[in-house]
């Protein structure tokens, strides 16, 4: 891909949270446009990799671009100004919960824009509109169910219309109908937009159906990337078991330990003998 075709390129990238390495040596890219979904089994640093995108965290080597920038070489205004380019569903919705679903989808676009309230009353009665839930403007978060929680943080997400919209762990919790509402609005929008998306998820089956690309990441490195149907059919021992959920392969259900005869031949201490007088 030419350079203007990309997004967003991540290079070389270690990270760790203290002793824990987290990346080591990840690199991978992201073109316009186009729906990428990020997958990786629950610790492999998926949401952090959305940190590190965000210049919420500094990598410890190499780097991320976005828009051409790097992200933790900015100085704080320009960070900012990036930022405003950027779209995030948190992985809990994050919704403001003394605030009504209006307000929710208000406030971005107050505190990013200097615009008059009657034309931000439009815009968000057309993200809410666009999500389904136009009708449920009023109530508060309390309120809702948790696939009207997500569909509202989805509009929140892309309220601004931003450059980059990311969704972090997006299917999380849903039922199958909401999990499905939420990956075709995650796909119409990403389209009737203009954006471009980065989905970072452990669901495979839902991923497959909506994305453009994707990458896989396991012990801090990328391990396979390509187009659904590349990577459904690779022959990759670890890919194969990650993708189609096989039970067996190199990824242990075990936490590492003696074999377990050698374990129950060892005699364990019995009740202490009391002592005398």
């Amino acid at each position: 891909m030419a350079d203007e075709e990309i997004l967003v390129e991540v290079s070389d990238l270690h990270f760790s949270y203290g002793a824990l390495p987290i990346f080591r040596g990840l690199s991978l890219k992201i073109p316009r446009g186009k729906v990428v979904a990020i997958l990786g089994g629950s610790g492999s640093g998926k949401s952090t990799l959305l940190k590190l995108i965000g210049g919420q965290l500094d990598p410890s080597r190499g780097w991320v671009r976005v828009a051409g920038k790097l992200v933790h070489k900015l100085p704080t205004d320009e960070l900012y100004a990036l930022r405003r380019k950027m779209g995030m569903m948190f992985q809990v919705s994050g919704l403001f919960d003394d605030l009504s679903v209006y307000e929710n989808i208000a406030f971005p676009i107050r505190e990013h824009h200097n615009l008059p309230e009657e034309l931000v009353r439009p815009l968000v009665l057309m993200k809410l509109d666009a999500v389904g839930l136009r009708g449920a403007r009023d109530m508060m978060p309390s309120d809702l169910s948790g696939g009207m929680a997500r569909r509202v943080a989805l509009a929140r997400a892309i309220a601004t219309d931003p450059l980059l919209a990311m969704y972090d762990e997006p299917f999380g919790g849903l039922d199958p109908i909401s999990l499905n509402a939420i990956a075709q609005l995650i796909r119409k929008l990403n389209d009737a937009l203009g954006l471009t998306s980065v989905v970072v998820t452990y669901d495979v089956s839902e991923s497959l159906k909506l994305v453009d690309y994707l990458y896989v990441i396991a012990d801090g490195r990328l391990v396979g990337e390509g187009t659904p149907e590349e990577l459904l059919n690779s022959e990759d021992p670890f890919l194969k078991q990650f993708l189609h959920a096989l039970p067996d392969g190199p990824v242990r259900f075990h936490f590492p330990a003696p074999p377990l005869d050698e374990a129950l031949r060892l005699k364990s201490p019995g009740p202490a003998t009391p002592s005398a007088g």
